[in-house]
């Protein structure tokens, strides 16, 4: 016998230990999701060339889904790895029976010296995790999407940044990490033309995460200085951008389709 879909709408979130990915999590089930939370649990000590800030570790990832036994479950897995994205998605279908909604937030950062200055294994790195992760989180998840209860109300979501439409000095390789993932999602949403599945990015501008302290120790200031960019001068939270998430990926947010949702608090 085929199993039932779960009625309540199910949602994957990437990066989900900490920050923005977290913040997701915990707004999707508030607003009555199932979520499939990933992250790739690399902890403090890591081999990714040139990143020097931590990452988070499989307690962190725990922490988060700790509260909503019944509503999200923790899955580890690099988005570097389609293989293991591909099984996360398959988590989804397994325990909840639909995918719906995804939010591609995975991402590190690191920089400070020009472009033709950054070592290529650090260029290598970026573009692999925060822009080639958004492209593996779509393959392995977009024809789960597809294949909704309701795809006129399935979305898929990526995180980019202020820096996915201008030029930040420092910051080459991760400046053109997320200008690409700016050109996926353009690219996802004109091949969705018709099926009712949605592609959208939001840029955040400085959000009070462990990647704007990295930015930060990159340019030798503090997160306040950073928050100066932005007209309304001061840092945005974490929770500021997941209830944009929020709305991104609910039904309503189909009219946000093929376009970058600016969350970045006027980022000048």
């Amino acid at each position: 016998m085929n199993r039932q879909p779960d009625p309540a709408r199910v949602a994957l979130v990437t990066g989900a230990a900490r920050g923005i990915g977290a913040a997701a999590v915990r707004r999707l089930v508030a607003d009555g999701l199932r979520v499939v939370a990933v992250d790739a649990c690399l902890g403090g000590v890591h081999d990714l060339p040139g990143v020097a800030h931590p990452l988070a570790g499989a307690e962190q990832l725990e922490a988060v889904v700790a509260p909503y036994p019944d509503a999200a479950v923790a899955v580890r897995a690099d988005v570097r790895d389609l293989d293991a994205l591909r099984a996360a998605a398959g988590t989804a279908l397994e325990r909840w029976g639909r995918l719906d909604a995804v939010v591609a937030a995975a991402a590190v950062i690191s920089g400070g010296s020009p472009l033709w200055e950054t070592p290529a294994e650090e260029a290598r790195t970026l573009i692999d995790i925060d822009a080639g992760g958004v492209w593996n989180t779509a393959v392995a998840t977009v024809p789960h999407l597809l294949r909704s209860p309701d795809p006129s109300g399935a979305r898929f979501v990526a995180i980019a940044s202020a820096a996915g439409d201008r030029g930040l000095f420092g910051l080459s390789a991760y400046v053109v990490a997320k200008h690409a993932v700016v050109g996926i999602v353009r690219a996802l949403a004109a091949d969705l033309v018709g099926t009712g599945v949605t592609a959208t990015a939001i840029s955040p501008g400085s959000t009070r995460t462990d990647m704007l302290s990295a930015t930060a120790d990159i340019y030798g200031t503090g997160i306040d200085d950073l928050a100066q960019s932005q007209l309304i001068r001061t840092t945005l939270s974490a929770e500021d951008l997941a209830a944009v998430i929020g709305l991104a990926v609910s039904p309503a947010g189909r009219a946000l389709n093929g376009g970058i949702v600016h969350a970045d608090g006027g980022f000048s």
